[in-house]
């Protein structure tokens, strides 16, 4: 199961900076070598932003945290142009992620930019648990810092954050393998930015939930290690107000009406 209920979840942020994607704000993201922009993954105005940013930018790559590296080299670009066959190539409707179609209008609004896929196996992820984030990434761990334990503050902080996330029914005990887990998905996905700048010489864009676009925890940490020289701009999403982490924009938007996520923990008693 993939827990992107997490997102749902959110504190007080610092200032929302705009309710509407304006021409200022796309200018701040223009010349910029990666633009992370991020997501509650069910909120259907986040997808209509992130097509809106794709269409004004025109990437030559864009990575997907909603893909593995070998699901997106299943897509071609004729299956940009026909969402049942894209759907049906990346077995969608099995995959735990949202509706497709708030999703293939992002594809489709960069048509000809490269694909890349960022998400870790569900495999790896459990491998993780055991093993460690460090062992599971492989070579260059070290590099992108997975072999460094997190400042004790932060490791606390996300661990409580990842309690709160699974609804506090969960035992304490199993947070830290979910931080290392989200640790080892943050290094992968900023992994696959550097592989897409090498390819294509950028600029990328990256599709990804609000937690790994955060410019303190997420993939902006990670390529500031690997890649410093980068220029990288973070646009977080929030819903009424609310959102977790720092970015350097925050684009606010109504939530959706949904279920109470902490409903998929409860059994009748």
């Amino acid at each position: 199961m993939r827990f992107f209920h997490i997102l749902f979840l959110m504190v007080l942020a610092a200032p929302v900076w705009a309710t509407d994607l304006t021409e200022d704000l796309l200018s701040q993201m223009r010349g910029v070598d990666v633009v992370i922009v991020g997501e509650v993954h069910d909120n259907p105005a986040h997808h209509l932003n992130q097509h809106e940013v794709l269409k004004a930018l025109q990437p030559k790559a864009v990575v997907w945290e909603m893909l593995t590296r070998e699901e997106a080299g299943r897509i071609s670009s004729e299956m940009i142009h026909a969402p049942d066959r894209l759907k049906a190539a990346l077995d969608w409707s099995h995959s735990g992620w949202p509706a497709f179609s708030m999703y293939h209008q992002v594809f489709a609004a960069a048509p000809d930019a490269r694909i890349f896929g960022g998400e870790v196996p569900r495999e790896a992820a459990l491998a993780t648990i055991q093993s460690g984030p460090a062992t599971v990434f492989g070579a260059d761990a070290e590099r992108y810092g997975l072999t460094k334990p997190l400042p004790e503050d932060e490791e606390k902080a996300r661990e409580a954050l990842q309690y709160a996330a699974h609804c506090e029914a969960v035992p304490k005990d199993r947070m830290q393998a979910m931080v290392d887990i989200q640790r080892l998905r943050d290094a992968v996905l900023a992994r696959e930015v550097v592989a897409a700048l090498a390819e294509t010489g950028g600029p990328v864009a990256v599709i990804t939930g609000n937690g790994h676009a955060r410019r303190d925890w997420g993939i902006p940490v990670y390529l500031d290690r690997v890649q410093p020289d980068l220029t990288v701009f973070a646009l977080g999403q929030s819903e009424g107000g609310e959102i977790a982490g720092e970015y350097d924009a925050v684009l606010d938007s109504d939530p959706p009406a949904r279920e109470d996520p902490c409903n998929a923990f409860k059994t009748e008693g």
